[in-house]
Formats: C-alpha cells, sequence, structure tokens
C-alpha cells in the first residue's frame, strides 16, 4: 500500500496548484513528476502514479492552472500563456518535490505536451532524467498524414472560433478535452514551425537557452498510430533539447498485446504488466528497455529538425 496526500503547490507569480503526493510505503529509490497532456486532468495518470508508488517511488501528480482541480472559479478571467504551465507550473512542481524529498534521483514523466514544455522552466535542470511518452511540441504539419485535415479542422478552426465566443475553450461540453483557458487555445491553434516563434523577438534568446540548459537523459516513446505523437513530431520536440542525450523509440500496438493504443491509451491500467513495468528500467537504470530508432547525442539536433533562423534581436543563429 501506498499513502496518498492532497498537496498544493505555490507558483513564483503566486498562483496555487493543486497536486497529489504518492507515498512508498517502504524504502524510497526516487522521486516521480507527472506532467499532464493538454486538457487532461491529473487524475487520469493516478493509477499510474499508484504503480510507481508500489514499486518504491514518491510520485508528484498536479493540475496545470485553468485544468481540473487547480481551474479558478471563472476560466474567463485566467490571463496565462501555454508556456507557463512549463515556466511556472512545472516549475513550481520540481522545486516543492526538491524540498520535499532532496534526497534521491529526480525523474520527470511527460505526457504529450507535459513532456516538451519542461524547457521552460528553470527549475528543470534540478531533473535527473526525463520520460516523453508521444511528447511533441503539437505543430500540425507533423500530425499523421491520414487524419491531419480533421485535426487540423477540429484545433485550429474549431477550437479558436469556439474560444473566441465563449471567453475559453469548452472542451468537456463537446467531450473532447477539459475546459481550456482561452491563452492556451489560441496558442495552440495558431502554433508556428519553430516554437520560439510564438513569442516576442525579445524573449526568444532566453526561451532557446531555458531549453539548452537541460543536460540530463530524455528518452522519447510514442506509438506508431499515435496521430500526434508521430516520428516527426517527436523529433521537433527533442530537437529543442540540443545539450542533453535523447533517443526516440516508436511501439507498435502489436509489440504490446493490443489491436489499438494511440494518444493515450499508455496510461490505462491493462499496460500495468506491460509497459507501465517497463518504465522501471529507465527509472532504475537509465537503461532503455525497447528498441531505440534514433539517437543523439548532447550537442547534436534532430536531423529533421527544422533548421535554425537567425534571432530576430540580435541577428544571431539561434538553435532548437
Amino acid at each position: 500500500m501506498n499513502n496518498n496526500e492532497d498537496v498544493i503547490l505555490p507558483c513564483r507569480d503566486g498562483y496555487r496548484l493543486a497536486g497529489q503526493l504518492h507515498e512508498p510505503a517502504g524504502a524510497v529509490r526516487g522521486n516521480v513528476v507527472i506532467s499532464c497532456a493538454t486538457g487532461v486532468a491529473a487524475r487520469y495518470y493516478g493509477r499510474y502514479a499508484a504503480f510507481l508508488a508500489e514499486q518504491g517511488y514518491r510520485v508528484l501528480s498536479y493540475d496545470y492552472r485553468g485544468i481540473g482541480r487547480s481551474r479558478p472559479t471563472a476560466l474567463r478571467r485566467l490571463r496565462m500563456r501555454w508556456r507557463d504551465w512549463g515556466e511556472l507550473d512545472f516549475d513550481a512542481a520540481v522545486r516543492w518535490l526538491r524540498e520535499r524529498a532532496p534526497e534521491g534521483p529526480l525523474l520527470a514523466v511527460g505526457h504529450s505536451i507535459g513532456g516538451f514544455l519542461p524547457g521552460f522552466a528553470p527549475a528543470a535542470v534540478e531533473v535527473d532524467r526525463f520520460l516523453g511518452v508521444g511528447a511533441q511540441y503539437a505543430w500540425w504539419r507533423d500530425y499523421a498524414a491520414a487524419q491531419r485535415g480533421r485535426m487540423f479542422a477540429r484545433w485550429h478552426l474549431a477550437m479558436p472560433l469556439l474560444t473566441a465566443v465563449c471567453g475559453y475553450f469548452p472542451g468537456r461540453r463537446l467531450g473532447w478535452l477539459e475546459d481550456l483557458p482561452a491563452g492556451v487555445a489560441y496558442e495552440w491553434a495558431r502554433r508556428p514551425e519553430r516554437m520560439e516563434e510564438s513569442y516576442p523577438a525579445a524573449e526568444r534568446d532566453e526561451v532557446l537557452a531555458r531549453f539548452a540548459a537541460i543536460r540530463a537523459p530524455i528518452l522519447g516513446v510514442s506509438m506508431s498510430d499515435d496521430p500526434y505523437g508521430t516520428p516527426a513530431a517527436i523529433r521537433r520536440g527533442l530537437s529543442y533539447y540540443r545539450n542533453a542525450p535523447r533517443q526516440r523509440v516508436e511501439l507498435s500496438p502489436a509489440a504490446l498485446g493490443r489491436e489499438a493504443v494511440g494518444h493515450f491509451d499508455l496510461f490505462r491500467e491493462h499496460h500495468r504488466a506491460g509497459f507501465w513495468t517497463q518504465t522501471l528500467a529507465w527509472f532504475d537504470e537509465g537503461r532503455c528497455p525497447w528498441p531505440v530508432a534514433e539517437a543523439w547525442p548532447a550537442g547534436t539536433l534532430s536531423a529533421s529538425a527544422a533548421a535554425p533562423r537567425p534571432s530576430a534581436r540580435t541577428g544571431r543563429r539561434s538553435s532548437g
């Protein structure tokens, strides 16, 4: 058995996040922060968090501002950028867990955007290893070709239109995902090819430098039937962490004994004896338990990443 505790995580800007801490019953092997996909509440990852606690890990899950138990009373009034989930919220989770548990390795699991956003956080340099599951930057041309038109219509046409009407994106009413703050919805809908171009020119060098400051190993895992986490999408996201050693893995549903897995299924309990157990090799030893499709040493770019462009402020070449 493990013990669960509801906790509050204070962010640097004063916002307070709702989190849950899973404490193992016995000796602690390490500490894990779980970061959610866009529009997914932390409770979705509760069974995986409990599983890790059963294996001896202290696990912190949390809801981003505007989502789940961290949602304010009036979502329309929340003014934020997508990067705030990394720069402020993931940062708060890491700092809180490190203060609570300064001993042992600190590991981060990020699903979808949750595996990309840590690059914005100053405290991300405290993490010893990262596991990204379908983790990507979310540029529409990286979506799987067969579903790209439908996905573009949903996320890049319908979403900003409904957000303009409602003052937030009513994802829950549509049955698509949790409601989203307007800033997140608009930023997703308007994503440019290069992440840094989402932000004012004066901020871009600092944003890129934060990603480049991370040197911990990163393992990016995706499914062959994931329309979001395609190989191109995973490469693009990993390319920003240019000073970290990175590995990309692509699994098939058949390899996990399933007919379909897609973008969300890996956190369901029927993967306990398979994928969940296999992730322990990465947490315990830093060893990838699956065949590696691609790997990049620290200091190199992903082969398919968009070419670096001159910084608008300085004229220097800015690296992803």
